[in-house]
């Protein structure tokens, strides 16, 4: 199996405006030096539009390589994620094009390498989303393994046993996976536990085996269905979408399709509790307010005002105190772990004490001892952090540890008096389209500098 060096360089062929490939190039090459500054106590006013779920783009992206033909994908966000996994695709010999802001136009006829190296999926774990299109198309694939982030172990032992049980053969040699099969077949594969990637992979890896595979104890996640949605415009025959059970009956191939990626809920999520702890008055419209319904009754249940104006918009206008309320993070559709850190920051300013329960991933609350530097009450025991609210926080340096306590530390200096800076905001942008920008439209006093 053919080797390659990543390369970040843009074909001459893709088509894209002069000012967007500036972009592009300058969020491949971010320093990583940079910072936000923060001046607290504004209150948010105003209307924020939510883009697109990265955290769908990137298995839809993916999903490009069963097929010759193109996929062309609408409302994908500008985020360091995405342009990892572009890069991820051209490397392969996918020749990518952006048509129009927010799409990308994949064409994967002409794929040469069949790896995904080490040097992309320590930066973005969704690399390994390509094992499973790589192995049902092209009977091969390559794939470094992710190892562990700052929020925890995070291994990929339930999409390897999936792959197997579909009839690859599974090697690991140095530090990387090599799976192989003449053509993958179907069979019934129920998780030990619910994963999100796993399930996207094994339903990639299942739309061109041959026969039935069913997926019992299968994420229900909207990023999934999505994908689901996506697979079944390209000709694959999935049943069950939403559900905890999926059925697939394999096809020989696979067409190209056009596909508007939902809204980020995890976006949406976190400006409703920016206004909430500003005390603002913010309208978070292009959203899906379903897939937040938990971060919405939860937030009503401590005292936060959210109104539904529309099946894409909600309304956040809190005035009242925020009283303490207790969380426990489960899969979808119950509290998302993606929503835990910013959901910490707001109860540091309720009234009462909350128990914060973190069940998905271990080693999960590295945000805690950068709000205490705040002024913030919490104790953490184990996988549960203990919150006294009702301290004010005061600006002070602090260190992002990951994408959601970036959001998190956002959301705690918007309330601090004073001045905070946040160092590795590069976690930032990995998930969130120009968050310093909306906010700043909406009254925050908040700016990207580097020393």
């Amino acid at each position: 199996m053919k080797s390659f060096g990543c390369r970040a360089n843009i074909s001459p062929t893709v088509e894209l405006q002069p000012s967007l490939l500036l972009y592009f190039q300058s969020k491949v090459f971010c320093n990583l030096m940079d910072k936000f500054r923060i001046i607290g106590g504004k209150r948010l006013e105003g209307r924020v539009s939510i883009s697109g779920a990265k955290n769908s783009a990137l298995p839809c992206m993916a999903a490009s390589l069963l097929t010759s033909e193109n996929v062309v994908l609408h409302n994908l966000p500008y985020v360091r994620d995405i342009i990892t996994m572009r890069r991820l695709l051209e490397d392969m010999g996918c020749m990518v094009l952006m048509p129009e802001r927010h799409t990308l136009k994949i064409d994967a006829s002409n794929i040469k390498f069949f790896e995904a190296p080490y040097e992309l999926v320590k930066t973005m774990r969704a690399s390994v989303l390509a094992l499973g299109p790589l192995v049902a198309r092209f009977g091969q694939a390559e794939v470094s393994l992710p190892g562990g982030c700052a929020i925890g172990q995070r291994p990929i032992d339930l999409h390897l046993k999936g792959l197997e049980m579909l009839g690859a053969k599974i090697e690991l040699v140095g530090g990387n996976v090599i799976a192989r099969a003449d053509r993958l077949k179907g069979n019934n594969i129920v998780f030990e536990k619910v994963t999100v990637t796993g399930t996207e992979n094994m339903m990639m890896a299942a739309v061109l085996a041959e026969g039935v595979t069913v997926l019992e104890n299968a994420a229900r996640e909207p990023e999934v269905t999505d994908l689901a949605i996506l697979l079944n415009r390209m000709g694959a025959r999935i049943t069950g979408v939403g559900s905890s059970t999926l059925k697939i009956e394999g096809v020989s191939k696979l067409r190209g399709a056009e596909h508007t990626i939902i809204p980020d809920r995890i976006e949406a999520g976190t400006f409703l509790v920016a206004g909430a702890i500003t005390k603002g008055s913010l309208e978070i419209t292009e959203c899906n307010p379903d897939h937040i319904a938990s971060v919405i009754d939860k937030l009503s249940e401590a005292g936060v005002k959210i109104e539904r104006l529309s099946d894409v918009a909600l309304r956040v206008e809190t005035n009242g105190k925020i009283v303490a309320k207790d969380i426990t993070t489960e899969p979808f559709p119950d509290f998302p772990t993606d929503m835990q850190a910013q959901y910490l920051a707001l109860m540091t300013q309720a009234e009462g004490s909350a128990v914060v329960t973190e069940n998905i991933f271990e080693n999960r609350f590295m945000h805690a001892s950068e709000m205490m530097r705040m002024g913030a009450s919490i104790t953490v025991k184990g996988n549960q952090a203990i919150i006294e609210g009702g301290k004010q926080l005061t600006g002070a340096k602090v260190l992002a540890s990951d994408l959601r306590a970036s959001a998190s530390l956002v959301i705690a200096g918007l309330n601090a008096d004073g001045e905070t800076i946040i160092d590795r905001v590069y976690h930032i942008d990995r998930g969130y389209d120009k968050i310093e920008e909306k906010l700043c439209k909406v009254g925050a006093s908040i700016e990207r500098f580097r020393d």
